[in-house]
């Protein structure tokens, strides 16, 4: 899709919001340098502060937006209480942004376990030797984790930890941004509803 002015009726004939995000995260894998699928998760805490940091999306489909996390983590721990979370993806490159938000469902253990074992080794050690968010008293206590988990496991599987899984997005809105010129953006809408999803225009 190139810089052209994206209209209701291109998105209402051409595209679900599914359809659409799979061609622009296709357009941002050709021209993002780092990290096409890094986005920005927003959660709140027990007192109602947010908190945003960036994250990596693992997968999508009609179910959701799945990424993966620690569960004992400032994130998962915020999730977990209210299970509810946002999006928001940003491709400079081609002045985009897409943002979603809805309830969030923990993914299978089917899944989780097939996700962490295409993980690079070192990846899954740091799963266990981190204690993600919490306070560290210096870098040589996390080395001297990573240390024991790989000795401990120096063959064989390396398991998953029970306290680290996936989180799925189950998105009851996702908005298309598009950069115009003089800031009169392109905003488009989709919102589900119990037939499929409603499109609307939003002035920018």
């Amino acid at each position: 899709m190139d810089n052209a002015e994206l209209t209701t009726s291109d998105f209402t004939e051409a595209d679900e919001p599914l359809k659409l995000f799979s061609s622009w995260l296709e357009d941002a894998t050709k021209s993002e340098p780092n990290d096409p699928n890094g986005v920005a998760l927003a959660t709140v805490d027990a007192d109602g502060m947010p908190n945003v940091r960036m994250v990596l999306l693992k997968g999508f489909d009609e179910a959701g937006f799945v990424f993966y996390t620690n569960f004992e983590s400032a994130k998962g721990k915020e999730i977990l209480t209210s299970m509810k979370a946002a999006m928001c993806f940003h491709w400079k490159t081609l002045r985009r942004q897409v943002r979603l938000r809805g309830p969030v469902e923990i993914v299978s253990d089917d899944e989780a376990d097939h996700y962490f074992a295409t993980r690079p080794r070192g990846s899954r050690i740091g799963a266990w030797a981190s204690k993600q968010s919490r306070p560290l008293e210096s870098r040589f206590a996390l080395e001297k984790s990573v240390a024991e988990y790989t000795a401990r496991y120096a063959v064989g599987n390396i398991p998953r930890p029970p306290y680290w899984s996936g989180f799925r997005i189950v998105p009851q809105t996702i908005e298309f941004w598009h950069n115009r010129q003089f800031r009169l953006h392109d905003r488009i809408v989709f919102t589900r509803r119990e037939g499929g999803w409603e499109t609307t225009r939003l002035y920018p």
